[in-house]
């Protein structure tokens, strides 16, 4: 509902008709057969425009199905670990992770202690760091590696 007494009316070719009365632009859009929208309303005075509601949301919202269409998502994609990994391993779960930051997706590495590997967590932060220094020009960290009971989590995100 329009609220004010005045209006800017552009009718349904785009043209401007002009200010006027509120009323008078109601009667000439169901004149033509079409709605009076109020486009602007913060403008001074309101925009109005001679428009079809129903052909209007339906074209909208076909607008917002496409945009939803080609949109992409980043996912978090995770690779774990353990601290003394073997370099022929580590070089396949670096392939990975630079496979995944490629893609446009987070990685979240996870480095697993058991028993007594969680008496040397600095091999653990050792890892992490040649992770990082390995993936520096495509990803950056996100969050930095973090100790959550016996596993250290880092998350790469793309640059």
């Amino acid at each position: 509902m329009i609220q004010s007494d005045k209006v800017r009316v552009i009718d349904e070719n785009g043209e401007n008709l002009g200010v006027m009365y509120t009323n008078e632009a109601i009667d000439q859009a169901n004149g033509v057969g079409l709605n009076l929208v109020e486009v602007s309303p913060n403008a001074d005075p309101p925009v109005c425009k001679f428009l079809d509601v129903g052909k209007f949301r339906y074209e909208a919202q076909k607008k917002a199905n496409a945009a939803r269409k080609t949109q992409k998502t980043q996912d978090i994609k995770e690779v774990k670990m353990r601290p003394n990994i073997d370099t022929h391993d580590y070089d396949v779960k670096m392939r990975n992770v630079n496979k995944f930051i490629d893609n446009g997706d987070k990685v979240k590495i996870t480095l697993r202690f058991r028993g007594r590997e969680m008496a040397h967590q600095e091999l653990g932060m050792d890892l992490l760091n040649r992770v990082r220094d390995d993936v520096e020009e495509t990803a950056k960290v996100e969050a930095f590696p973090r100790l959550e009971g016996r596993q250290m989590l880092m998350v790469l995100a793309p640059k």
